[in-house]
């Protein structure tokens, strides 16, 4: 089960106690998947489509809570691509089909319930804006599994509505952003400091502790590589400049002996030789007194550069002999 469908499954059983609020929500689902069917005599119908059974349970108890009209439930099943069922729940031609339009504000000439965006007095309080993000959500939004990238999104075929919706999560404090994605218009969010605010408002309080649990591995997991670069990369670096500093003590010792370098230059010669994998601090607390490890860089720095200078006079006198 995707975590969109986990969140979205445990959205679906909040219940709100206030009625402006789920009025809110059912607005939100009706502006999201409804549609006005007009049938003969200019009689009027809702129908609202959604392929969550949860959904449309949710919206079936709103709409017979809130306006008591007589409700149905179809099902049908997809043959195409996915097969899984998709919920019509219907309000059917009676009187009071038009209250519904009327407190939703969409006028029985619009037909359409996509011509505008929100109704500002559906989102006065914030507990109405929290249960209309809500409502939004279960009806086109979707959150990713929190194992990937950080992303949650709600789309809608009307860019008011869109901004509409983006400017209410701005509301509190969600920097939402609008997208247009061909014939759609998606809402979304990127950081998983937001995410995880939204899902607190919307009420998926179980979705939101698994996705910071996956979010505290993920980042933990993230720093531990990190760190296990960072030391790899080191012990390579000290790895490949011991290598390199035997080199040149080695050639040094075949070529001018190191009997003839200073005393301070034998002496950091001869640790070396002796300890080759042993780092520059662990080299200094050999000396007799200890020196630091700037000290035995800069001893280790004027051998390599001894040995430079050998390699290139060698060349040279090679050369004049040619």
């Amino acid at each position: 089960m995707s975590f969109s469908l986990v969140t979205k499954n445990e959205l679906a059983r909040v219940v709100d106690d206030k009625d402006c609020c789920k009025l809110a929500e059912l607005a939100a689902l009706i502006k999201m998947d409804g549609s006005i069917q007009i049938s003969g005599q200019r009689q009027l119908s809702l129908n609202i489509v959604t392929e969550n059974a949860a959904v449309a349970r949710k919206i079936f108890k709103l709409l017979k809570g809130l306006f008591g009209l007589s409700t149905e439930i179809l099902v049908r099943r997809k043959v195409r691509l996915r097969k899984n069922n998709v919920y019509l729940v219907r309000i059917p031609p009676q009187p009071g089909v038009s209250e519904i339009f009327r407190v939703l504000g969409i006028s029985e000439g619009g037909f359409a319930l996509t011509e505008e965006g929100i109704i500002k007095d559906l989102v006065a309080n914030d507990c109405c804006r929290r249960a209309y993000l809500r409502g939004a959500f279960l009806g086109g939004g979707s959150v990713n599994n929190p194992e990937g990238t950080y992303h949650l999104e709600i789309i809608t075929n009307n860019m008011q509505h869109a901004q509409d919706i983006a400017e209410l999560m701005r509301n509190f404090n969600l920097p939402a952003r609008v997208s247009p994605r061909k014939n759609w218009y998606v809402v979304y969010l990127k950081g998983s400091e937001q995410i995880v605010e939204c899902l607190n408002l919307m009420g998926a309080h179980s979705a939101l502790l698994d996705f910071e649990n996956v979010r505290i591995y993920k980042d933990m997991r993230n720093q531990v590589n990190r760190l296990v670069n960072c030391e790899t990369a080191n012990l390579n670096k000290t790895v490949n400049a011991a290598v390199r500093q035997l080199d040149n003590i080695k050639y040094l010792a075949n070529t001018i002996g190191l009997d003839k370098l200073p005393q301070t230059l034998q002496e950091a010669a001869q640790l070396r030789l002796q300890y080759p994998d042993a780092s520059l601090k662990e080299l200094g607390e050999l000396w007799n007194p200890p020196i630091g490890k700037s000290g035995v860089n800069h001893r280790l720095r004027k051998l390599e550069r001894l040995a430079e200078k050998v390699r290139a006079r060698k060349i040279q006198d090679e050369f004049k002999e040619h």
